[in-house]
């Protein structure tokens, strides 16, 4: 019976070793006595844990090859660091690395540009949420956060909100065993068109009678997709200012458009 052959960096992911829990443990010990070959063991004999998680990221348009690289990266600082003292599967620990590990290069290779420093903000901020679950067993409020890394609320609720990973249309979010559901099936328009051409006429019209500033920001924050901090570091205003002439222009272009 012939065998269907998938290469992934080169790989024949059919070849891939399964290692079991005895021999990972022998290996681990192995390993932390300082045989290179017992670590290259670990890796190989893991492979197909990445192969499962990327499985999860197919829907991202990203190279298979680029995530099954990265996972790696992921699988080997799992494996370099895990504890054999602890009581937990190997597999429970390096799920969520290597999950880490693909997240974070899909953030840092967005098509949607996030600042270096609201990124920063917002990895000190899931830095602190994590410390501060630990110690109260709850989910820490922006509020919270905010106190903890002496920030005002707004930066922190921008700058964690600017690192989610945006939402795909063909993300499918039911399946009952027929076709899956889509989120752009979920999306409709029943405008007529006509009406929306003559809604487009009224916008544009309404955003000439702005000032040259209201229309920068409204150009750079709903054409352009940055955030109010961002906006603000480019024009030289706090981000607070950003948001008050932000909702002002917003105001002044529904009355000329109902006007």
């Amino acid at each position: 019976m012939a065998r269907n052959k998938v290469e992934i960096c080169g790989v024949d992911t059919a070849t891939l070793p399964v290692l079991k829990n005895v021999e990972m443990r022998k290996l681990f010990v192995e390993m932390q006595s300082g045989r290179h070959e017992a670590r290259e063991k670990l890796v190989n004999g893991n492979l197909r844990l990445v192969l499962s998680v990327i499985q999860r990221f197919n829907n991202r348009g990203e190279y298979v090859d680029d995530l099954f690289q990265v996972g790696c990266i992921g699988l080997m600082k799992s494996i370099d660091n895990f504890d054999l003292s602890q009581n937990v599967k190997f597999s429970t620990y390096a799920v969520p690395m290597i999950i880490g590990e693909i997240r974070r290069y899909l953030r840092d290779n967005n098509p949607i540009r996030v600042s270096r420093s609201l990124r920063d903000i917002a990895y000190k901020s899931l830095q602190v949420k994590e410390k501060l679950i630990s110690k109260h067993s709850k989910e820490p409020t922006a509020a919270e956060i905010a106190k903890e890394l002496d920030l005002p609320i707004e930066d922190i609720v921008f700058a964690l909100d600017a690192i989610q990973d945006p939402v795909s249309l063909f993300e499918p979010i039911y399946n009952d065993g027929g076709d899956p559901i889509f989120v752009m099936d979920q999306i409709s328009d029943d405008k007529n068109k006509d009406v929306q051409w003559i809604e487009e006429i009224a916008l544009k019209e309404a955003m000439t009678r702005l000032d040259e500033r209201e229309k920068r920001i409204l150009s750079m924050r709903f054409f352009q997709g940055k955030t109010q901090m961002e906006v603000a570091d480019e024009i030289g205003i706090s981000q607070a200012q950003v948001s008050r002439l932000e909702k002002a222009a917003i105001k002044e272009m529904n009355k000329n458009i109902q006007n």
